[in-house]
């Protein structure tokens, strides 16, 4: 963990052009984002990056079509060219994939209106994905042979986005990239407030592991809490137009329930949409929408009740999904943007994920509400004009800060892997070729990996059993990953926790041998925290 005990003493001593307060989404894009226009970036998370709200998310990229119904068009429109831009800027890691949405009998909108709208959806995003297609009754067994048909009126397909890796890899991508560009980041340290002394931020943190206090300098606060940004508001003393209220939903994990890669939409019993989403050999199944007043929530029996029984009436299975079926659990809450006091006699379900920016110019403050992982390449744009509008110079304003390396560092990559025969050593648990997992995770840092293999094949062996992981994976994430518990790494950088049982990850061989290259003489001490601190919140 050098790496973060590095960056920590960076953030005592040095003075930063801007302070970022949140590693989920909104502020690993900030960071990347001016880091790569070349201001002087420091952030901190009191969890793990991605550690709260971006963790809980369902792997999507969509566009909203769920607010069309809403007519809330412009909004549709921005997040499907959102969408377009981020498979475009990361082909590798944001692909299409289809929707085949199925409507029952007596659904409040008939079939052909619900089709003609994933036209509509369709225009709205230039045409830029496959076009929309009608599935009939009759062809739905052959091409889903686990819907139960007997109460449809038939199902059209249409197409958005997904994440190959979870949606937490994505952003610590996003954290990656800005220390690749001299930002300074560090996860466990706690903002507990701070004030405007002179020209600058005084803000009083915490390494929430080893319990010290002290100091980071910025001229420029920005609070990219999540759904904390209010708490956090109230600690620096700002007065914000917006708030955030909050949605709870939960995803269960079962085993694959379909080889076909595809989501599957269905409208649940309260009319909200509801998906069957593919994730490596397991699927995601979710989700709920739930008014709740604070962050902090946990899945319940009516939960997963809600979730087993909509899903059980709509899938033929050979037997109907039951609680030990469930391998995980994703539980988060949506904070939805709402502008102070205006929250009265609105739906809740019909309020958006738009995400709103307010900033206070005399304290030279920003505070970042709402927003989905679809907007987030907006989003730091955004934030680049507010930070510069604050008088922070931005020494390349024309730089872009996001997508892949440039085609030539592809292509030097999988010329080398090909010469190298990679792809004869993938692990057969590997559900793709080990060239292109390591491009779609690494990037240009793949070609370290390659040539680590090269010198001693046997980096290239599995570690952990039931999953995709190779030795020299674990070494590297050891040096550039900052990964401070070993959940960090199952959950977080990777997706093993999601999709292996929690059994079969303690009983695997590989696993202490996969803590001693994060850990060192901590491994075991690590090994113990992660299943004490599960066997607790299962109890719980």
């Amino acid at each position: 963990m050098q790496l973060r005990q590095t960056n920590i003493q960076r953030l005592k001593s040095d003075t930063f052009d801007v302070l970022v307060v949140g590693g989920g989404i909104n502020g690993a894009v900030s960071a990347a984002a001016l880091s790569g226009k070349g201001a002087r970036v420091a952030l901190i998370d009191q969890r793990d990056f991605a550690g709260f709200t971006s963790q809980h998310a369902s792997n999507l990229a969509w566009g909203g079509i769920k607010y069309l119904e809403s007519y809330d068009f412009g909004l549709v429109r921005k997040l499907c060219m959102s969408r377009n831009q981020l498979i475009r800027s990361y082909p590798s890691t944001v692909q299409e994939i289809r929707f085949l949405t199925t409507i029952q009998k007596g659904f409040r909108h008939p079939l052909l209106f619900l089709w003609a709208g994933t036209w509509l959806y369709w225009f709205f995003g230039n045409c830029f994905t496959r076009i929309p297609r009608l599935v009939p009754k009759s062809r739905m067994r052959s091409e889903e042979s686990i819907i139960a048909t007997d109460n449809v009126a038939g199902s059209f397909e249409y197409s958005d986005a997904y994440l190959r890796d979870n949606d937490s890899r994505f952003v610590f991508n996003f954290v990656r990239t800005a220390m690749n560009r001299g930002c300074t980041a560090a996860n466990y340290v706690e903002s507990l407030g701070g004030r405007r002394d002179g020209d600058e931020w005084v803000v009083q943190a915490r390494d929430t592991v080893g319990g010290e206090e002290f100091e980071i300098h910025a001229r420029v606060l920005i609070n990219a809490a999540g759904p904390f940004v209010d708490d956090h508001n109230r600690l620096t003393k700002q007065k914000t137009a917006h708030k955030h209220v909050f949605s709870k939903g939960i995803h269960l994990i079962v085993d694959q329930l379909t080889p076909n890669r595809r989501v599957l939409a269905f409208f649940a019993d309260d009319g909200r949409l509801f998906f069957v989403i593919p994730m490596g050999p397991s699927t995601c199944i979710g989700t709920t929408d739930t008014p709740v007043d604070s962050p902090h929530v946990e899945v319940t029996d009516e939960d997963v009740e809600f979730v087993l029984s909509n899903i059980n009436k709509r899938l033929r299975l050979a037997r109907p999904l039951e609680r030990k079926d469930v391998i995980g659990y994703r539980c988060g809450v949506r904070p939805l943007a709402v502008n102070q006091g205006q929250m009265g006699g609105r739906d809740f379900l019909q309020l958006s994920r738009k995400h709103a920016v307010d900033i206070n110019r005399e304290a030279a403050h920003i505070s970042i509400f709402g927003g989905k992982l679809t907007d987030c390449i907006n989003v730091g744009d955004e934030i680049c004009d507010a930070t510069r509008d604050l008088g922070v110079h931005l020494p390349h304003p024309d730089f872009q800060w996001y997508g892949e390396p440039p085609e030539k560092v592809r292509e030097e990559f999988f010329h080398r892997a090909k010469r190298m025969d990679l792809d004869a050593m993938t692990p057969p648990t590997s559900t793709e070729p080990l060239s292109i997992r390591l491009w779609r995770r690494y990037a240009e840092h793949a070609t370290e990996l390659l040539e680590t293999i090269r010198e001693n094949p046997k980096k290239a062996e599995l570690l952990i059993e039931g999953t995709e992981y190779i030795r020299c994976e674990l070494e590297q994430a050891a040096r550039r990953e900052m990964i401070t518990k070993l959940e960090d790494f199952l959950r977080r950088r990777s997706k093993i926790e999601l999709v292996v049982r929690r059994e079969t990850i303690r009983n695997s061989p590989g696993l202490l041998e996969a803590c001693r290259i994060l850990f060192g003489d901590e491994a075991e001490a690590k090994a113990a925290e992660y299943f004490d601190d599960h066997k607790e919140a299962s109890a719980a």
